[in-house]
């Protein structure tokens, strides 16, 4: 692997990277989207005597740290389930599961598949203003006056406890925004002795943006000494997957960005004999072996395809892009698809100096809110380089918390309210405690943490994102009536209740318990 530095790590599919010291593990195996735009009714019953039939997988050795990584990412079998018809399958099923897995990344560990489906009882996450106002119902009008008596006041209680955290953490943002470090120290330090983990989501949510703040105001206290920010190792990388593949299996959150995303993007770059896609949020590249295997079925054949990358050093090894680009340069190089992956360095990113080739290029542009949230200065420019691509399609991913239009302290509330509703969605799976840690701390503590730093860094508040795209020339567009089902079909998939998808103007949402988890765009200049 060629150093980050300032410049771009380039793969072609010629020159793969055969020396690294992880196996490969990641080949993609199954084909998880399709451009019929006649998806089966996903409230049909499933026949009697249904069959599954499972491509070929070639086995890949694996170092003993994705073994580590696995060890402690297994589930209860679940009963079997399959969709109607093969040609609709969102992914490849476990015979023991039912679960749809994503490709790319269900190769990296053997997990056993032990999840233990249950519904846990729901938190009534409420805006902060509204925490001490919402009356009290009891549950059962038969209980005796001491009974409710005793409930209610254990509810008032437990609000109370709820808006005493809520204002610590929104005071202790208004301090280090203030310079007032001692204080703004003195409440993080009273809040480690009200919070843990492996509780309520409450208490996990406002654990991690205690941590965040707390993270943030060393390094804002001594910018000439700050802690070294978080630099992730092989080790973490190989958690990070674990924890991936065990979310896309017990929340229909990652299959739902993906497969959107994909399948607005086909439609758009149509049988363009060269597609480039520009990303900004490649992850783990496992969205990448879907629409990878989709191009050979095209009419015309299958065309070229090259994705530019934006990827950070804090939060990618050079190991993972590594491993990413071998396998995803052996699946192209199987299924007859020519493939080259250009890493870039966000950090050192200047929009107005760089450029992208795209002559005779169909150009799309995979582009989520939240992964400019410590860039959010460069945001108009990031958008102004992405006119100028004249991509046929921008896709965009919001969790309902990227409130830039709001000033700093309640957007990190805003936030913080978020990823309780996600934290309680995770405890509806009825996963282990352990797997449900492990999740948190790999997949989503580095992006609050992110999120906190960048926004205190850029306190100043702007135009809600959709105002700026579309003050930038860019215009909502629809999604087909085939990705508006396969979605409603993917989450009628999911074996825990909650979860649905609604239409909002262009825009598709998923949602837990009425309550917006991820909403997906499409826009085009």
């Amino acid at each position: 692997m060629e150093p980050w530095g300032n410049g771009v790590t380039s793969f072609n599919s010629n020159s793969g990277i055969s020396n690294s010291s992880f196996a490969s593990a990641l080949a993609p195996n199954s084909r998880v989207l399709n451009s019929n735009r006649n998806p089966p009714n996903p409230n049909l019953s499933l026949p009697q005597n249904h069959q599954f039939v499972n491509q070929s997988v070639t086995n890949l050795d694996m170092s003993s740290t994705l073994l580590l990584a696995n060890s402690n990412f297994s589930q209860k079998e679940q009963h079997q389930f399959e969709p109607q018809l093969k040609r609709h399958n969102l992914g490849l099923t476990s015979c023991s599961t039912g679960v749809t897995k994503i490709p790319f990344v269900d190769e990296v560990l053997s997990t056993k598949q032990q999840t233990q489906i249950g519904f846990a009882n729901q938190l009534n996450l409420l805006p902060t203003h509204q925490l001490l106002q919402k009356p009290f119902v009891p549950p059962n009008q038969d209980l005796t006056g001491g009974v409710r008596e005793q409930i209610s006041a254990a509810s008032h209680l437990h609000q109370q406890q709820q808006q005493v955290i809520y204002d610590q953490l929104y005071k202790a943002t208004e301090l280090i925004l203030s310079g007032t470090f001692s204080h703004a120290q003195a409440i993080l330090a009273r809040l480690n002795h009200q919070l843990s983990l492996n509780i309520k989501p409450f208490q996990r949510a406002a654990f991690y943006f205690k941590e965040a703040l707390q993270m943030s105001l060393l390094m804002i206290s001594n910018p000439v000494s700050p802690i070294p920010s978080r630099t992730p190792t092989p080790v973490d990388g190989m958690f990070k997957i674990g924890a991936y593949k065990v979310l896309s299996e017990v929340s229909p959150l990652i299959q739902f960005m993906n497969f959107t995303s994909n399948q607005a993007l086909l439609e758009a770059v149509g049988n363009a004999d060269s597609i480039h896609i520009i990303d900004f949020d490649i992850g783990f590249g496992a969205q990448w072996s879907s629409f990878l295997q989709e191009l050979p079925r095209r009419d015309s054949g299958p065309p070229s395809l090259k994705i530019t990358a934006f990827a950070s050093p804090t939060t990618h090894h050079p190991i993972e892009l590594g491993l990413m680009h071998e396998n995803l340069t052996q699946f192209a190089t199987k299924i007859g698809v020519s493939f080259e992956l250009e890493v870039v360095n966000f950090d050192s990113f200047d929009p107005n100096s760089y450029s992208v080739s795209s002559d005779n290029e169909a150009v799309a542009v995979n582009f989520p809110i939240w992964s400019s949230s410590s860039h959010l200065p460069a945001l108009p420019s990031l958008v102004s380089f992405i006119k100028q691509l004249s991509p046929k399609i921008m896709v965009s991913m919001d969790r309902g918390c990227e409130r830039i239009d709001l000033p700093c302290p309640q957007h990190l509330l805003h936030t913080f309210q978020y990823y309780e509703i996600l934290f309680d969605s995770l405890d509806a799976a009825n996963v282990t405690t352990d797997t449900v840690t492990k999740i948190e701390k790999f997949l989503f503590q580095p992006k609050i943490e992110s999120m906190v730093l960048g926004r205190l860094h850029f306190p100043e508040h702007t135009l809600p994102w959709k105002s700026l795209f579309a003050s930038m020339g860019f215009s909502p567009v629809a999604f087909s009536n085939f990705a508006e089902t396969q979605a409603e079909y993917l989450v009628k998939r999911t074996q825990v209740r909650g979860f649905h998808v609604e239409k909002r103007q262009a825009s598709l949402v998923l949602c837990w318990q009425h309550r917006e988890l991820m909403s997906a765009s499409a826009w085009r200049c």
